[in-house]
């Protein structure tokens, strides 16, 4: 898969601009604050319709524009797609496939795929729960566009029985009794959302923890182990690792049938109900669950050094590459100002990777940056304006 031609309209600092990519190595050189991240933005919101530098749509739009547009055509064996994503403030976003609307916004995800690298996966190691959560949601999403329904049926289910519990114990710290006949009902629609989410996220974890160990060790060069463990909160509290009954895969890479995991999660609401009207909270789901990363037995957060937290974070996203890659549709690399930070051994094992992908796109302060071997065509990026400065 690569993408061969992007269009934008008033997506971020840039008025217009359109670029034409080619196959393998592509390379976009500008100063901090120019637009170059802006561009493989666009790339990887096209594939994923969020972004991995802000939560919101809201910023995507240029300061004094009513909306934005990121336009691609994609060519994945030799078929081309031309997507195209209407980003509007305070209103619903539009979609087109071929110059055809799309039912719903969210039909467009997986058509183009993408995986990530920047200076911010730092934070995988080194940031909150949530970060790893996103990370496991965002990828299942490229891998099954359809938990994108999932993951929205679970975030508006959490938010009204987030809501009723809030109430409820409110009333209750009043002197009154709290109306919860209907949290049985919320019950059920969140374990059902909860337990299809978990079981996605499982199987991601069994699939994905054999690319990890192997990219961390191709990376590092070092004796160090790495592994990935899911938590499954309300088990024994929050910092109870989850046994294969009540969550997790179990040693034979088995993953609960999803009508297991809701059963459990069942009795984890029931029993955690007296603490969530107390604290006006769900304290049981996927929202609260760990991806735990370790490194040699020990938390990676915190025991890490810089460079095996750089290689843990960079492990993480070539394993997501490679599990894409080898279900037999090879994801767009794209590598946003990372070369300045690595070692001489991680620089050259990003870029042997680089090479053999079908394309890259590489962001870059200065082109010393980029590894002279990889062959890029370069683009010089400067104020929302691109020029292509070298030829295939």
């Amino acid at each position: 898969m690569y993408i061969s031609r992007l269009h934008v309209l008033d997506f971020r600092n840039y008025v217009e601009a359109q670029l034409d990519f080619a196959r393998g190595p592509n390379v976009l050189i500008g100063a901090n604050g120019q637009g170059k991240t802006n561009l493989v933005e666009a790339v990887g919101y096209l594939g994923s319709l969020s972004s991995h530098r802000v939560a919101s749509d809201l910023p995507l739009i240029r300061r004094g524009a009513e909306r934005a547009v990121v336009r691609g055509a994609v060519v994945n064996d030799d078929r081309e797609l031309l997507i195209e994503v209407e980003i509007t403030a305070g209103k619903a976003n539009r979609a087109r496939v071929n110059r055809s609307p799309v039912s719903r916004t969210r039909d467009v995800i997986g058509i183009s795929r993408s995986v990530l690298f920047a200076p911010e996966d730092l934070e995988l190691v080194r940031g909150d729960p949530g970060v790893r959560r996103k990370f496991l949601d965002d990828l299942l999403t490229v891998r099954y566009p359809r938990y994108a329904s999932v993951r929205s049926d679970y975030d508006k289910v959490l938010r009204q029985r987030n809501a009723l519990l809030k109430t409820a114990g409110m009333a209750r710290r009043a002197g009154g009794a709290g109306d919860l006949r209907t949290i049985d009902v919320w019950d059920g629609h969140l374990v059902r959302a909860a337990a299809a989410l978990l079981h996605g996220r499982l199987t991601l974890v069994r699939d994905l923890s054999p690319f990890y160990e192997e990219a961390y060790a191709n990376i590092s060069g070092a004796a160090d182990t790495v592994g990935m463990t899911y938590r499954a909160s309300g088990d024994d509290g929050a910092d109870s690792t989850a046994t294969p009954a009540q969550g997790t895969a179990a040693a034979d890479g088995a993953v609960p049938a999803v009508d297991q995991i809701a059963a459990r999660l069942a009795e984890r609401l029931a029993a955690a109900r007296p603490k969530e009207v107390e604290r006006g909270v769900t304290l049981v789901g996927p929202h609260r669950d760990e991806l735990l990363l370790t490194l040699d037995d020990f938390p990676a957060k915190g025991y890490a050094s810089h460079g095996q937290s750089w290689s843990i974070a960079l492990a993480m996203r070539l394993a997501s590459y490679e599990l894409l890659r080898a279900e037999g549709n090879e994801p767009i690399l794209i590598l946003d100002d990372v070369f300045a930070e690595l070692d001489t051994r991680r620089r050259n094992h990003l870029a042997r990777v680089a090479i053999g992908a079908e394309q890259t796109l590489i962001t870059a302060a200065v082109e010393s940056d980029v590894p002279d071997e990889l062959g890029a065509r370069s683009y010089y990026v400067d104020a929302g304006t691109v020029v292509q400065t070298t030829a295939d």
